[in-house]
């Protein structure tokens, strides 16, 4: 039987790069990899579905699968994870702790966003600040006039205003026409010259370790989405694509603890990488659902209470029926 040709879109990643390096195969595939920046690889396959295996907004896909109009089924493989702490700046000036951005203007490149869920999600759960306690303004980062790419319909009490013609959130961080700035990317480089511009934690790293002490929530990103007609008549290859993912992660990890030469240009490596470990334990990048039951709830309950999902998705519907059990040896 001849394999699958099959485009996969993917970001380029320690993660993945044995899967588009031809180490680790997906099992009857024949694969055309595309190497993208989230931001082209969402749009595309949002809109126009270009691709018949591609690295998916985990928002996006949510708010589209809730609605039953989402062209690709998902996989529990979280190629992006990050704590959010990091994106949030403010005008230091003005912002000294969470609580003083009730009643403030908050720039978003989209309000879906999956790093703006759950950074909405942290001010709300840990500092009572709703969606509704602020008003907030949509704008690219860099290039003004970015817009939503998918259709929204929030709730009354939500405020979201387009930032003014030609201008970015950038800019009005930086002249100071908004309190804040949340995005999965920080401001360019003009509002962060501005010394009255700065991350809303003092040490956002300690207070995501403590939340992740607390909450054992490690936030997931993004998903891997197949195209569900591809999915319906080939229904292997979920299983595959995710044996493929994984054992790829897997061969990361291995580079990653050979500390004879670091792999990562970076110093420190092997006592972060301790220290994640130390908190998180072995497995702290896991796939799966059952593993990351805690994070996907999470995630599931503000998607649905933020107004992006139709419906509260219960997490036995996110993922493709294989994807919830495997085998064992």
């Amino acid at each position: 039987m001849a394999k699958l040709q099959l485009s996969v879109a993917m970001g380029d990643y320690d993660r993945t790069r044995a899967l588009y390096d031809g180490r680790v195969q997906i099992d009857g595939v024949d694969p055309v990899y595309m190497l993208l920046n989230p931001e082209e690889m969402f749009f595309r396959a949002m809109r126009s579905q270009d691709f018949d295996i591609a690295e998916l907004s985990f928002s996006s896909y949510l708010v589209k699968h809730s609605r039953g109009e989402s062209p690709y089924i998902a996989v529990p493989v979280f190629l992006s994870r990050a704590f959010r702490h990091t994106s949030i700046y403010v005008r230091r000036d003005r912002i000294k702790t969470p609580q003083d951005l009730r009643g403030c203007r908050v720039g978003v490149p989209e309000y879906q966003l999956t790093a703006i869920v759950w950074a909405r999600a942290l001010l709300e759960d840990e500092y009572g600040i709703k969606p509704s306690d602020v008003t907030w303004v949509r704008g690219g980062i860099d290039t003004p006039g970015r817009p939503e790419k998918i259709r929204l319909e929030l709730p009354a009490d939500v405020r979201l205003e387009s930032a003014p013609e030609g201008k970015t959130i950038t800019q009005l961080l930086d002249e100071g026409d908004i309190d804040a700035f949340i995005a999965p990317r920080p401001p360019g480089a003009q509002a962060l010259r501005n010394p009255a511009v700065g991350w809303l934690f003092e040490d956002p790293t300690a207070v995501a370790k403590d939340f992740y002490r607390r909450k054992r929530v490690f936030p997931i990103m993004h998903v891997v989405g197949i195209r569900n007609a591809l999915a319906q008549q080939h229904p292997w290859l979920p299983g595959a694509v995710m044996k493929a993912f994984t054992q790829s992660k897997a061969a990361a990890l291995e580079l990653l603890g050979d500390t004879s030469a670091t792999k990562v240009t970076l110093p420190f490596v092997e006592e972060q990488l301790q220290a994640a470990r130390a908190l998180m334990g072995d497995d702290y990048w896991s796939y799966g659902v059952a593993q990351n039951q805690p994070t996907l709830e999470t995630f599931l309950r503000y998607h649905y209470s933020q107004g992006l999902s139709s419906r509260h998705v219960p997490l036995t519907e996110v993922f493709h029926p294989a994807s919830y059990e495997s085998y064992s040896i």
